[in-house]
Formats: structure tokens, C-alpha cells, sequence
């Protein structure tokens, strides 16, 4: 992520996030399903830490409104909390960008926890709370995998 300069074509970005969706809500099998990264968050993030003013926080919008939709819970949820960690990725975005990534994956564990927090919040309002422990194990593995994202994400993006 040091020094890269990438183009964002449209049909990337929109290629990038429907892969992201897909990997979130297709099944998988009982015993591993609480280890699924979140794959819609770490695109946000990673679009936000390298263009925010392309992709800020109307992407993170429209891309948890594209994830409530897809995985038919309370409509704004995903949307609302993305956006949240999407606004303090984009103020923070210099200080995370000049880690390598296996630093900024502490980072992007204390936002995905807060997005997790979020989203356990709102649920707890709407009366859907899910208070099971394993609902926290997506956070640590999403995290993990945040240097391999990257590095995919890199190569999938055209270089100028």
C-alpha cells in the first residue's frame, strides 16, 4: 500500500464490491460460518484508506445498503455502522496508511470491533439481539486476513 497509485475504474470498484457481497452472504457450512470474514468492510475500508474523496462514506452507504438488502435485515443497519467506520478510516487514513499492513491490521481490529458493536447495538434496539460469542469471532478473522486483502486488492486494481 506504500507509494501505489491506483485507478479506480467504476467497473473495478462495482466488480470489487459485488465479489464482496457474494463472499458475505452465500452459505457456507454451520461449523465454519462464524469464522466468515467480513469482506463488505474490509472493501470499504480499503477503498477509504486509498480514496476517500472517490469513495468515502457515499460508497460505505450505498454499500451496506446494498448488504442489508442482500442479507434481509433492518434496512440502513450495515449502511449506518459502514459508514461510521468508514468516516473514522478517512480522518485516520494518512496516520494507518504509513504502517505496512500487518501494523494496520490492529487498526482495522478496533474498527471492525466498533462496527460489530454497532450492529450488536442496533439490534438490541430493533429486539433482534444476538447475544451468542460467536457473533465476536468474525471480528479477529476479519482482521487477520487484512494483509492478504490488500494484497489482492492491489493486484486487481489497475496500476498507472
Amino acid at each position: 500500500m506504500h507509494g501505489t497509485r491506483i485507478n479506480f475504474g467504476w467497473g473495478r470498484v462495482a466488480a470489487l464490491t459485488v465479489l464482496a457481497l457474494a463472499a458475505t452472504v452465500l452459505p457456507l457450512p454451520e461449523p465454519i460460518e462464524p469464522f466468515r470474514p467480513n469482506f463488505v468492510a474490509l472493501t470499504v475500508l480499503w477503498f477509504c484508506l486509498l480514496s476517500p474523496r472517490l469513495l468515502g462514506l457515499s460508497y460505505a452507504w450505498i454499500a451496506g445498503l446494498a448488504l442489508d438488502g442482500t442479507s434481509g435485515v433492518l434496512l440502513g443497519q450495515h449502511a449506518l455502522t459502514l459508514t461510521v467506520i468508514a468516516y473514522v478510516a478517512c480522518k485516520l487514513r494518512l496516520q494507518i496508511r504509513a504502517f505496512p499492513p500487518l501494523q494496520q491490521s490492529a487498526v482495522i481490529l478496533a474498527l471492525l470491533w466498533l462496527n460489530e458493536f454497532l450492529l450488536f447495538w442496533i439490534d438490541g434496539i430493533a429486539g433482534h439481539a444476538i447475544t451468542d460469542w460467536r457473533r465476536w469471532i468474525t471480528v479477529p478473522v476479519s482482521a487477520a486476513l487484512w494483509p492478504l486483502v490488500t494484497g489482492l486488492y492491489a493486484r486487481f486494481a489497475a496500476r498507472r
